[in-house]
């Protein structure tokens, strides 16, 4: 494999297959789309469509500083290892460091969702990188192993008993689980109903309402917020055109909604990003969560994917594996249940290009509180 010595802004021809070399790829990451790109545009961030000579894409976002010019570049879950090694990503991206230089951009961060076992996190250190508090969730994941061929007794056999028996009993109770889905090359998929009687393009947009309201009143009872309705839906809708996104929605046997999530396709994994529930029902309907991340994984499973991403467990100051007593062991407990295990992974880092700059931007940035909104608490999120 060369050495990404030069890195140049993607031709029109290139940007119409850019997925096919960062998302649809090992490692890849549904915020180094195209679809991101050209959302976050519309908030105002410069999108930068980065090619460099080994073959690798890269997507950067670029954002100036207030009053100061220059600015922060943030390559956001990336870049994409797309099957080669740390060194070769890291050379990657310190390729892309020097061209944000030249470009006249006074920091680069990244954190791509690389484990720390691998050795990725001491290369970036080595090519003047420091680690540094995330952007959005990049300190670990829980991730449940897909075996090869794994059919549905194999699937089960990993789950915690009890767990098995709430899906199980939600079943029998008639609970349904309806799938918005535009990147479906296989819609049959067991226990996944498609929407009826209108299309997905059609059923979609008030499906994603539903789910903005769930998510809100989820938000206001744990404490997080999730942006603008407007941004939210429009990015929902681009991901589920492009592919990208899967919404299921959990109804009971009278059609009652009780709860959805939202997954992305990241390459070889189907990643949990957001989810809620009818919190009213959970007494007299209760397995709706446990019911969607089945189905989840046996629709990960069906696509012959290696992974069914349950997220991370981490709150604000905590960025270890939970411990009993902790506020979010019974969260990383019920991700176990699944047959999950946590992946510690190297999380953001980032290089000071034009250092003095670099400084006094960041100070403006905080002052202005965009220091931790640099691309929203959530990942990904409007």
């Amino acid at each position: 494999m060369s050495s990404p010595a030069e890195v140049r802004e993607a031709e029109p021809e290139a940007i119409a297959t850019w997925d096919d070399r960062t998302v649809r790829v090992p490692g890849g990451n549904v915020q180094q789309s195209h679809a991101w790109g050209v959302h976050r545009a519309g908030l105002g961030w410069r999108a930068h469509y980065l090619l460099l000579d080994d073959g690798a894409a890269v997507l950067a976002l670029g954002r100036p500083w207030p009053f100061l010019g220059g600015g922060r570049l943030y390559v956001a879950k990336g870049p994409v290892t797309a099957g080669a090694p740390p060194r070769a990503v890291a050379d990657r991206l310190s390729a892309v460091a020097g061209w944000a230089g030249d470009a006249g951009y006074d920091a680069i961060l990244a954190d791509a969702e690389i484990p720390v076992a691998t050795g990725y996190a001491a290369e970036l250190r080595a090519r003047g990188f420091h680690p540094v508090e995330e952007v959005g969730p990049s300190r670990h994941r829980v991730g449940v192993p897909i075996p090869p061929g794994a059919d549905e007794d194999a699937l089960l056999a990993r789950i915690a008993k009890t767990t098995r028996q709430r899906f199980l009993a939600a079943e029998r109770r008639g609970m349904r689980i309806v799938r918005h889905d535009g990147g479906a090359a296989d819609p049959a998929v067991h226990g996944l109903e498609t929407p009826a009687p209108a299309p997905v393009g059609a059923s979609a947009p008030a499906a994603f309402e539903r789910f903005y309201a769930l998510l809100s009143a989820t938000g206001e009872r744990r404490g997080f917020t999730i942006g603008p309705r407007a941004a939210a839906v429009a990015w929902w809708r681009a991901a589920l055109e492009a592919g990208h996104l899967v919404l299921l929605e959990a109804r009971s046997a009278d059609d009652a909604y009780l709860g959805a999530a939202i997954f992305y396709r990241n390459g070889e994994r189907l990643t949990y990003a957001n989810s809620g529930d009818v919190v009213a029902l959970r007494h007299a309907q209760p397995g709706a969560v446990h019911l969607l991340l089945w189905r989840a994984l046996q629709l990960a499973a069906r696509e012959g994917r290696s992974e069914l991403d349950l997220g991370g467990v981490d709150v604000a100051g905590a960025r270890f594996e939970p411990r009993p007593g902790d506020a979010m062991y019974g969260l990383l407990e019920f991700k176990r249940s699944f047959g999950g295990r946590w992946i510690e992974l190297s999380g953001a880092h980032e290089r000071a290009l034009h250092p003095a700059r670099a400084r006094a931007g960041e100070t403006l940035a905080r002052l202005g509180g965009g220091a931790r909104r640099l691309a929203g608490s959530r990942s990904p999120r409007p």
